[in-house]
C-alpha cells in the first residue's frame, strides 16, 4: 500500500491573503466543504483571534458533520513575558471549538531579537508554553516554523532548537516553513534531511512561491522526509502564492507513488480548482498546469498527430486522472489532424475536397484576425456552414444602434432590430447600457418568443483586442464573447475594423450556438426514449 502524504489546505487563511481574494464566511463554508468532499485532511480555516469573520466560520462550522478533513484554527505564540494561559489569541483558538490547533513561531534568530525584540531563551519558552497549554486543552497541536530555512542559514543550532522546544512541549507536527519563499530545492532537501536526524516528531513542509519554486521545495522536502504537505488550491496566496496543492498532489500521487486523497478522489481536482477560482471570483489561470484549460491543448499539427495516435507522445498524464480533459485547437498552425478531430467530435463528414477547403477557409480568417482557439462555438458554426450541415434558424435584414449624450446626463444606447424567423418578420427595439448591451437585449426580445432557450443563456464575458494598435482608431479589433446557460459555456468571435460590428458578429453566433446546442440536446433525448 503507498505511503500516506498528509494534506493540510491553508486556502481559506493562507490562501485569502493574496491580493484580490476576499472570502465571506458563507464562501469560505462551501469552500471548506468541497474540500472536506475531495478528501484532504486538515483545512485551516483562519485565525479565529486576528478575525471576528474567522471565529464566526468556526462557529458554525460545528453544526456541520465533516466527512474527513480536520479543522485547524490559526494562532501564534503566546507575546514576550506573558502568560499562556492569559494570553487572547491562544484562547481564542479554545473558543473556536475545533480539534486542532496551529501556532507559528520564529525559528529565525533576526526575526526574534529584531521583530518581537526578545531574547532567543525567551523565544524558545513563548513556543513551549503555547503548545503546551494546548496540549493540555486536549489539541491536536501543529508547529509552523516560520522563516525555518532562513534561519537555519543564519544559525542552524537556534533553528533547530526552536524545533526541539516544540516537540518537547507536545506539538504532533513540526512544519518547516520557506516563509520568504526564497529557497532552493537541494537547500531544502538538506535542511529537512538534517532535521530528521535531530527529531523524532513527524514533519511537514510549508512553502511559498517567490522564486517560483514552492511546489518544487515541497516535492524535494517529502523527498527528504516530511510527511504533511500544506499549500492553497490554485496556489493562492500572499505576494506570489503559496505552494499549489493543484500540482503538488498529482505529483505526489501520479508521479512518486505516495497516497494523498482518498481512492479516486484525484478526478474530482479539476473540478475543485475551478470551483474555488469561481467562489473567490478569479479568473482561472489557462496555462495551471493538470487543472487548466489549456494543460492539455493540442494545437500544432505536428503534435495533434501524434497525441491521436499515442497520448503521452506529448501529454505527461491521461487528462481525465485529474478530472481534466483534451482539447485540439484549430488555428492557422493547425494540420489535417486537428481538424478530423474536431470534425469527428461534430459527428460530421469530410471529403478531402472539402476538408481543404475547409483548412484554407480558417487559415484565412485567422489571417484577417479571427481566433478560433479561444471560440469553440463560432468555429462549429463555421464547419458546419461550409459543409453544409447547417440550418439558419432565423436571419437578420438589418441592426441598427444609436447611442446618444447630452451635456451632465449618461450616454443611451438603443439597438433596433429586425429579422425573419421562417416567414415571420419581428421587428424591434430595445435599450442597454451601451451599445453591445442594447443590441443583446433587442436580439433576445426578438428570438424569445420563437426560441424560449435564449431566456436560459446569458453572456458571462466580453473581450476587445486591438489587432493593429499602429493604425490607432482605424485599427481591426477582435471581440471575444463567453456565453452560459446553466449548464455549459461557450466562445464566440468576431473581427471587424468597426467594434459594433465585431460585437455584433460574436453576439450572433453566440445566441446561434444556443440554439444549435439546444437542438442537439433534444435530439439526443429524442433517440434515448
Amino acid at each position: 500500500m503507498p505511503e500516506k502524504i498528509y494534506v493540510y489546505d491553508t486556502t481559506l487563511r493562507d490562501g485569502s491573503q493574496g491580493e484580490g481574494i476576499s472570502l465571506s464566511v458563507e464562501d469560505k463554508l462551501k469552500i471548506a466543504a468541497r474540500l472536506d468532499r475531495l478528501g484532504v485532511d486538515y483545512i485551516e480555516g483562519g485565525w479565529p483571534w486576528a478575525n471576528p469573520k474567522d471565529m464566526e466560520f468556526f462557529l458554525r462550522a460545528r453544526e456541520i458533520n465533516w466527512r474527513q478533513a480536520k479543522l485547524a484554527a490559526f494562532g501564534r505564540t503566546r507575546k514576550p513575558g506573558g502568560k499562556a494561559e492569559e494570553d487572547a489569541n491562544l484562547l481564542a483558538i479554545k473558543r473556536a471549538g475545533v480539534k486542532v490547533a496551529t501556532i507559528f513561531g520564529k525559528a529565525w534568530d533576526l526575526h526574534v531579537t529584531a521583530a518581537l525584540e526578545t531574547t532567543l531563551e525567551e523565544n524558545l519558552a513563548m513556543i513551549a508554553d503555547s503548545i503546551a497549554f494546548l496540549v493540555e486543552a486536549g489539541l491536536e497541536v501543529i508547529f509552523d516554523a516560520e522563516h525555518f530555512f532562513d534561519g537555519f542559514k543564519a544559525n542552524p543550532d537556534y533553528a533547530l532548537a526552536t524545533l526541539k522546544a516544540a516537540a518537547a512541549a507536545g506539538a504532533s507536527w513540526v512544519v518547516l516553513c520557506d516563509t520568504n519563499g526564497g529557497c532552493l530545492p537541494g537547500d531544502v532537501a538538506a535542511a529537512v534531511a538534517r532535521v530528521r536526524q535531530e527529531l523524532q516528531v513527524p514533519l511537514g513542509i510549508h512553502t511559498h512561491n517567490d522564486g517560483d519554486l514552492a511546489v518544487a521545495n515541497t516535492l524535494a522536502a517529502v523527498t527528504a522526509g516530511c510527511r504533511q504537505v500544506q499549500g492553497t488550491i490554485n496556489g493562492f496566496g500572499e505576494r506570489c502564492g503559496n505552494a499549489n496543492l493543484c500540482s503538488v498532489l498529482p505529483n505526489l500521487e501520479l508521479k512518486m507513488g505516495y497516497q494523498c486523497l482518498p481512492a479516486g478522489q484525484l478526478t474530482f481536482l479539476t473540478e475543485v480548482s475551478r470551483y474555488v477560482s469561481e467562489i473567490a471570483n478569479v479568473v482561472p489561470a489557462g496555462n495551471q498546469p493538470f487543472v487548466g484549460y489549456s494543460a492539455f491543448a493540442h494545437k500544432g499539427g505536428i503534435h495533434v498527430s501524434a497525441v491521436l495516435k499515442a497520448s503521452h507522445t506529448y501529454e505527461h498524464i491521461r487528462p481525465q486522472l485529474v478530472g481534466n480533459e483534451r482539447r485540439i485547437l484549430m488555428s492557422d498552425q493547425a494540420g489535417a489532424s486537428n481538424l478530423r478531430c474536431k470534425v469527428e467530435e461534430m459527428g460530421l463528414e469530410l471529403s478531402p475536397e472539402k476538408e481543404r477547403a475547409v483548412m484554407n477557409g480558417i487559415k484565412e480568417m485567422e489571417r484577417q484576425g479571427y481566433q478560433f482557439e479561444g471560440a469553440d462555438a463560432s468555429l462549429e458554426l463555421f464547419l458546419r456552414k461550409t459543409t453544409g450541415e447547417y440550418r439558419q434558424p432565423f436571419e437578420v435584414e438589418y441592426v441598427k444602434t444609436l447611442v446618444e449624450k447630452r451635456p451632465g446626463q449618461e450616454a443611451i444606447a438603443e439597438a433596433i432590430v429586425k429579422l425573419k424567423v421562417g416567414d415571420q418578420v419581428v421587428h424591434t427595439a430595445a435599450e442597454g447600457n451601451g451599445p453591445v448591451n442594447a443590441m443583446d437585449n433587442a436580439l433576445r426580445k426578438a428570438l424569445e418568443e420563437v426560441f424560449p432557450a435564449i431566456g436560459r443563456m446569458r453572456l458571462t464575458d466580453y473581450k476587445v483586442r486591438v489587432l493593429d494598435e499602429k493604425d490607432a482608431t482605424s485599427a481591426k479589433v477582435r471581440v471575444l464573447i463567453e456565453s452560459r446557460d446553466g449548464s455549459s459555456s461557450w466562445n464566440t468571435v468576431g473581427v471587424s475594423t468597426n467594434i459594433i460590428e465585431a460585437s455584433w458578429e460574436a453576439l450572433l453566433d453566440s445566441m446561434e450556438y444556443a440554439l444549435l446546442k439546444q437542438s442537439r440536446e433534444l435530439n439526443k433525448k429524442a433517440a434515448a426514449t
